[in-house]
């Protein structure tokens, strides 16, 4: 869907809103604005992938309790705490859930945000956007397509040639040394 789409559809909603038409029918126009495939760069191929669905209580005896919280719970560790946030080796990030290849270290970068920062997605598909209004602000929330965990948030600042600051959580990546399978 394109830019022009969600903002008509975005404007529908708000006049919808104003004149206080039951929300019901607003939240339903709404349900597919949001939902969006990131795009990156890498237009060799067309990922599809298939959703995964974890035990909840086997994922709490595997993952520690930050990261059972960021990913399961749309959670968020503090800010400069995260052992990926100064880490500058070459490899791949993948999601902690399900291995899912996420990011690559080439579109890593220092945005002094306090979690790691990534301007690009290593290849179409592999994480949903999402609208977040949770704490009165809207955001864009990033979510592995895969598994559905909760990865962080994605902003429009960052540096070219996307623009995009995909604001990422340690707790919700592992790192992948070149030549390492997951």
């Amino acid at each position: 869907m394109n830019i022009a789409a969600n903002l008509i559809r975005y404007n529908i909603v708000n006049r919808l809103r104003n004149r206080k038409i039951s929300r019901i029918f607003s939240y339903a126009l709404t349900a597919n604005i949001f939902t969006t495939t990131a795009r990156s760069n890498n237009k060799n191929q067309d990922n599809q992938t298939t959703k995964m669905e974890f035990d909840k209580e086997k994922l709490k005896e595997r993952l520690t309790p930050l990261q059972y919280h960021v990913t399961q719970e749309a959670g968020t560790e503090r800010p400069f705490t995260g052992k990926y946030n100064k880490f500058h080796e070459k490899g791949t990030y993948v999601c902690v859930v399900c291995q899912q290849d996420l990011f690559h270290s080439d579109t890593k970068y220092d945005s002094g945000c306090g979690w790691p920062a990534f301007n690009d997605v290593l290849e179409q598909g592999k994480v949903k956007l999402l609208r977040d209004a949770s704490l009165g602000v809207v955001r864009t929330e990033v979510r592995c397509s895969k598994c559905d965990a909760h990865l962080g948030h994605v902003f429009g600042d960052g540096p070219p040639p996307t623009k995009k600051r995909y604001c990422i959580n340690s707790a919700s990546i592992e790192f992948i040394e070149p030549g390492t399978t997951t």
